[in-house]
């Protein structure tokens, strides 16, 4: 029985809107005040640097062309508008994963394994060689090299899970041990294949703490968003097929406890 792809979607959207809102709110709360300060910070330092320019020059005020309010606002927005792109995205590879299995079989295990996979594939192996900066840190020269690293990064990880996944299924025959040690060591040798890959281009001039502060919150609304993608695609997924199981025989006597 093939698995309906348009529930799925529905599905999708649901919970992806949900997780980007969770995320959103949570960076707001949590992650804009850090990046407040580090937006501060970078002022100060590029206003240092070109202090002997702006005594032989005017000084130029430049209005920001959004206020911090308005890009707060612009942050969960953007967050759920990730949020519902990414429950597409999730929707149509659950229903190819799953394309040869009923569509009510198990829809909570298997919600909770996609969602750490994808947070694995697309977040924790790319975040762990190329962890998040704050605001104004790197040249702007080499952007569009930053962004070929993370896609390459963020596409071997889709890869290995990929990976990791026809190995589980291969080794059917063995004991659920040898198949989940074989899942691990594929995720291994996929973070050795990222760190391969060349290193940050751009110097990080931020204080320590202030930059580890940033990445573990950067790193845990990622973890917070696939928790509650989980978590709703699961739920939905259960509502769904309660609906659609089948009624008990008239007459048939209940179970004993």
């Amino acid at each position: 029985m093939s698995t309906p792809v348009l529930p799925l979607l529905g599905r999708g959207l649901a919970a992806g809107g949900a997780a980007g809102l969770a995320a959103g709110l949570f960076s707001l709360l949590l992650a804009e005040p850090l990046m407040d300060r580090a937006i501060r910070l970078e002022e100060a330092r590029s206003a240092k640097e070109h202090a002997h320019e702006a005594a032989a020059t005017a000084v130029q005020h430049h209005e920001e062309l959004f206020s911090r309010s308005t890009q707060h606002v612009g942050l969960v927005v953007t967050a759920v508008v990730a949020g519902l792109a990414l429950g597409i995205l999730f929707a149509l590879a659950y229903a190819l994963v799953h394309r040869r299995t009923a569509p009510g079989d198990r829809p909570w295990p298997r919600a909770l394994t996609f969602a750490t996979a994808a947070f694995l594939a697309v977040s924790l192996l790319p975040g762990l060689r190329y962890p998040a900066n704050p605001p104004g840190v790197g040249d702007s020269g080499t952007v569009n090299n930053r962004q070929a690293l993370w896609l390459a990064a963020v596409v071997i990880g889709v890869l290995g899970m990929v990976l990791a996944w026809q190995i589980y299924v291969r080794l059917a025959d063995r004991s659920v041990p040898v198949r989940q040690i074989a899942v691990a060591v594929t995720a291994v040798a996929t973070l050795a294949v990222l760190f391969a890959l060349p290193g940050n281009p751009d110097e990080v001039p931020v204080a320590a703490t202030l930059l580890w502060d940033f990445r573990i919150l950067s790193l845990a609304s990622h973890a917070l968003l696939w928790a509650v993608f989980a978590a709703v695609f699961g739920s939905l997924g259960l509502r769904a097929a309660a609906r659609t199981a089948p009624a008990p025989a008239p007459g048939s006597a209940p179970v004993a406890a």
